[in-house]
């Protein structure tokens, strides 16, 4: 089964998903990739999404990548004794430690670690934004601000702390619960929610010891400051707007978005843009044309994927929503000027062999016109250096080890293959000749480029180019 599209799909399952039919006619309308939001699933829940997934997969013979989703630190207030408020403009509201009920004039914020980490003149957002208040004072255990915008609040609404950098982990105890079962699981990849620091990314390497890729979801206006040092420790980037609208100006996310994206396309490190994407399909079969057009910038921009939230795990439409985002993808990519934009933005290839040869790979199949580029990857590298040049001519990639590419299954442009090691250059090239017949991508006579390391199997050493003919057997020949 090919796509007719590079940019790849990520679908959240949830109620509305939660059949193994419905996965698999989630695969089936363009999904690449299935999110679990581990904010909304148990450990059980979680091993019931992966076997289910595992099923799709060997019915429909494609490696299907599954992306667990830590909840992160969610920091709430505690409850008032009418159950609801109304702060008005100018007022003073404080936020304490005292376990007694809230009122107008104050309530409790169950998290005593917040206290040294604020300042005078930090913005505070209370239920997402909603409410805005200033810091005017901080105590050990008080923080006494000023109603920007006042409004309505009730029991546990949220807080931000935009201006702040929180001294705690971005990993909660749930969290640290979370990711023992998502390995254990054999998730692909494992995304690490309200990043701060490089720090954070480090603990969640540290704990999973390679075991799944890292994820940073960008969310927070503290991760944009030290992006680049975020990008240097993760597999992957996740560009949250949904809170980076809450934590910065809405104005500012759609450059954010931008930044993001061609700081993680230059690093060679697959990038996702999520959050509201196609949020009216949740109640209605088709989009509204801004939500096309915000996903149709996100293709031209070279995101690696797009993705669905509650438009696939909770709405009326799941196998719409994603049939939607395929079709609007596919015609992005045959639009005449995509390939222009595409080319612009490419990177300069790194002062690396692996650089050098998969920009090569890439020019020499533009120029000659070639069916297929074909990378040997063990652990992913080599068909993540061939997607960071985003060429015209469609890759395979071909790993003898599942896990490998399954984690692949988010990466631009790759068409992910399951298949033994060659056993020699001979068998190599018999190889990717043959599966680029066989996946549709060759016709005998044309001719494929090939790209791997020597000797065979050597992990992040690309260091070889081979053009072959597809025979008419579908064999190869020099």
């Amino acid at each position: 089964m090919r796509r007719k599209r590079k940019v790849k799909i990520l679908a959240t399952l949830g109620p509305a998903s939660n059949e193994e039919s419905q996965i698999k006619d989630l695969f089936l309308a363009g999904a690449d990739v299935f999110r679990i939001n581990m904010s909304h699933s148990s450990h059980e829940m979680l091993r019931d999404y992966v076997r289910k997934i595992r099923n799709v997969e060997q019915q429909v013979g494609r490696p299907i990548g599954i992306l667990a989703d830590l909840q992160g630190p969610k920091l709430r207030l505690g409850k008032f004794a009418d159950t609801k408020i109304d702060l008005q403009d100018g007022q003073t509201f404080t936020l304490d430690m005292s376990e007694e009920p809230g009122d107008t004039g104050r309530v409790q914020l169950p998290h005593p670690e917040i206290f040294g980490s604020v300042s005078v003149g930090d913005l505070l957002l209370l239920d997402d934004g909603k409410v805005r208040v200033k810091t005017t004072e901080v105590s050990a255990n008080t923080i006494v601000t000023e109603v920007i915008n006042g409004g309505p609040i009730s029991d546990r609404k949220g807080v931000s702390f935009p201006d702040s950098t929180l001294s705690f982990s971005a990993l909660t105890d749930k969290d640290r619960a979370d990711l023992d079962a998502a390995v254990e699981a054999e998730v692909d990849w494992l995304a690490l929610s309200f990043v701060q620091r490089p720090e954070d990314v480090a603990e969640v390497r540290k704990l999973s010891r390679g075991r799944v890729g890292v994820l940073a979801k960008i969310e927070k206006p503290q991760a944009v400051e030290r992006l680049n040092e975020i990008i240097d420790l993760s597999d992957a980037l996740m560009v949250a707007r949904g809170d980076l609208g809450v934590e910065m100006p809405l104005q500012r996310v759609p450059g954010v978005q931008k930044q993001i994206t061609r700081a993680a396309r230059k690093a060679g490190k697959p990038v996702v843009v999520a959050t509201q994407m196609l949020e009216s399909m949740i109640q209605s079969p088709t989009p509204t044309r801004a939500e096309v057009s915000d996903v149709a910038t996100a293709v031209f921009e070279g995101a690696d994927a797009i993705m669905l939230s509650a438009e696939s795990a909770a709405g009326s439409f799941p196998a719409e929503a994603v049939s939607t985002m395929n079709s609007i993808a596919e015609e992005v990519e045959q639009d005449p000027t995509y390939s222009s934009i595409i080319y612009a933005q490419r990177a300069e290839p790194e002062a690396t062999g692996a650089d050098a040869v998969s920009a090569a790979a890439r020019q020499m199949a533009e120029t000659l016109n070639l069916a297929a580029i074909v990378c040997y990857t063990s652990s992913g590298t080599t068909g993540l250096r061939a997607a960071r040049e985003r060429p015209q001519t469609p890759i395979i990639t071909l790993s003898p080890i599942p896990k490998t590419a399954r984690r692949l299954a988010l990466v631009w442009g790759l068409h992910c293959v399951t298949s033994d090691d060659a056993r020699d250059l001979d068998d190599m090239v018999d190889r990717a000749c043959r599966l680029s017949f066989q996946e549709g991508f060759a016709k005998p006579g044309q001719r494929v480029i090939i790209t791997a390391g020597v000797p065979l199997g050597t992990p992040g050493a690309t260091n070889m180019l081979r053009i072959a003919f597809i025979g008419s057997d579908g064999l190869g020949g020099i």
